[in-house]
């Protein structure tokens, strides 16, 4: 294992890898792994650097913080396809848009590359119980994860996460607790209930290897490319987490020589959960790009959520601080629309793309085509649209938008009237 330690994403305060905490002891931020990059790059061959054999995220073992693969999930985590979705735009003007379909993942979200990294980092240290807080997603992929290798698994839910997502907790065998209260209510109350028992705290934007999971995204889309980075990322954030590990990535793989360019990034968010885009609005208006940022003085705002996207519906974003900086070091852009167009967006991914996304997913293609059209986004750029969740998660807003079936007679004559034949 390359692993060296761990540095704080807001006082850079560095910690060895035998540190057991998941926050900064000095100020109580969130952890960054941190590698011996010269020695993986001296050990990596360039034109062939994971191995082929291998069809999973584990592939990228060298950048991993793991030591014994055989802990891990026996499911295919991560090798999703990238579309290139030229019909979808064409709509907007872009050449080369292509499309990372991570609803295809085992409980179908991008949720497992987390999980089943933090799973086996679980396993590896002996742990016991592991338990998490979700609006859905994350605790039905621990879910997931958990029983395909027989561990139990605890999640804490707000008491309005959507049907879907709860229906497969409970058959993945999880046991759910619904709390009344928000999601931020959830995370507080796993986190002071792990703290007492000693359980495995999985929660994203606290427990650092959750980022590690999700970065391989970044590997994925880079590799897919013939390692040649796109121009742009786009991807959806509620507590931050996903766009922080996408930035991670892309990090990695620049510092171990693979790709040559770091892409910019687009955080795409719903006007009515938009923490990290108006945090981002206020760095850049305190700093004017004139100084280094200094991180320990950045606040994170805080909102009252009330997205339709349940996913990306966060009032306070625990990874914020860490997708802040992503932004600001790629010179990215946050971007904000209404849930209108959000909503929108799952019938034009469907219809022009032929993917269906839950409506966290497809605010990044709703941020996207805003991006295309106040030009922020070129078109001859190669642009990535991470689409992290299947629609079948939330058929409730999917039908908000999809139209009603025409009821007839079965009869020829009734079926040609209907389709005006």
């Amino acid at each position: 294992m390359h692993m060296t330690g761990f540095r704080c994403v807001q006082c850079d305060t560095e910690q060895s890898k035998k540190f057991t905490d998941f926050v900064c002891p000095d100020c109580g931020g969130n952890l960054d792994v941190t590698y011996d990059y010269e020695s993986i790059r001296a050990h990596l061959d360039h034109e062939y650097p994971f191995p082929s054999d291998r069809q999973d995220i584990f592939k990228y073992l060298p950048l991993l913080p793991l030591n014994d693969v055989s802990l891990a999930p026996p499911l295919r985590i991560g090798a999703t396809p990238l579309y290139k979705a030229d019909r979808l735009g064409a709509a907007v003007g872009l050449k080369k848009l292509y499309l990372k379909d991570d609803g295809l993942n085992p409980s179908a979200s991008f949720k497992d590359r987390a999980s089943s990294v933090t799973l086996t980092k679980a396993r590896e240290l002996g742990a016991k119980f592991v338990a998490g807080a979700s609006t859905g997603n994350a605790g039905s992929s621990m879910a997931c994860m958990s029983a395909s290798v027989g561990a139990p698994c605890v999640i804490f839910v707000p008491e309005k996460a959507p049907t879907a997502k709860i229906a497969q907790l409970l058959i993945f065998g999880a046991k759910v607790v619904a709390v009344r209260g928000t999601y931020d209510d959830a995370f507080d109350l796993c986190y002071k209930f792990c703290r007492k028992h000693g359980w495995f705290n999985r929660n994203t934007g606290f427990n650092p290897y959750t980022r590690e999971g999700k970065k391989t995204c970044s590997f994925e889309v880079c590799e897919q490319l013939d390692w040649e980075a796109p121009d742009w990322m786009v991807v959806s954030s509620g507590d931050g987490n996903i766009l922080s590990g996408i930035w991670k990535g892309l990090k990695d793989l620049h510092r171990v020589g693979l790709i040559k360019k770091l892409p910019r990034l687009i955080c795409a968010q719903s006007e009515q959960s938009s923490a990290i885009a108006q945090t981002v609005a206020n760095v850049r208006k305190a700093y004017h790009g004139a100084a280094p940022v200094d991180w320990k003085k950045v606040e994170v705002v805080n909102v009252q959520a009330t997205t339709v996207a349940d996913s990306i519906s966060v009032d306070i974003p625990r990874d914020g601080l860490a997708a802040v900086r992503a932004v600001i070091e790629s010179n990215g852009v946050a971007i904000t629309v209404p849930d209108a167009d959000i909503l929108a967006a799952i019938p034009e991914l469907a219809r022009q793309a032929g993917v269906f996304s839950e409506p966290a997913a497809a605010c990044s293609w709703a941020c996207l085509k805003k991006a295309a059209r106040e030009s922020v986004v070129n078109p001859d750029e190669t642009v990535v649209c991470v689409l992290t969740g299947n629609g079948l998660k939330d058929i409730a807003s999917a039908l908000k938008v999809s139209g009603e079936p025409v009821k007839i007679d079965p009869t020829v004559e009734d079926a040609e009237k209907a389709l005006n034949i």
